[in-house]
């Protein structure tokens, strides 16, 4: 009877030292989400992304929302932290982007599910290019690096 409370204590004691730490990470991780979500509460996939290089160029919706309605030209890229696709394909995306010179505004559908609907968006990862406060083109899914350079080439840099 011992050395069942004595292995259940242990394993108590382990399960509040993962909680602590993890509070420990996520402290430190928000503190910088301000700059990307402003005061928004964020869900655990997207804390845990937070510094993640290549989910850096955050835009809010009412920020994407402004451009738009103001004939901006944007590439808005709708991705989802809990989306397998996505993981994989904003390291190839974002690097190339950089590479070519091209910005690109990456929203968070998991955290602003609303935004499906407004831009019938049925799948993540998906990339809209609008110009003057229209869409223009778009990709859905994850296209292979050349046919990627090739868009972001024609589509939008017009070359």
């Amino acid at each position: 009877m011992k050395k069942l409370l004595i292995i259940g204590s242990i394993i108590v004691v382990l399960f509040a030292a993962i909680i602590v730490l993890t509070n420990v990470s996520n402290k430190s991780k928000l503190a910088n989400a301000k700059d990307l979500y402003g005061d928004k509460e964020l869900k655990q996939e997207t804390i845990d992304q937070l510094d993640d290089k290549n989910y850096q160029n955050i835009m809010l919706p009412d920020e994407l929302e402004k451009k738009i309605k103001a004939g901006e030209d944007v590439n808005a890229y709708f991705f989802s932290p809990i989306c397998m696709h996505c993981k994989a394909f904003t390291p190839v995306l974002m690097p190339i982007a950089d590479e070519l010179g091209v910005d690109i505004a990456q929203l968070n559908l998991y955290e602003y599910d609303d935004l499906g609907s407004k831009y019938n968006i049925e799948a993540t990862p998906t990339f809209i290019r609008f110009e003057g406060g229209k869409e223009v083109n778009r990709f859905v899914g994850a296209l292979p690096e050349e046919d990627l350079r090739a868009f972001l080439k024609t589509e939008v840099l017009k070359k």
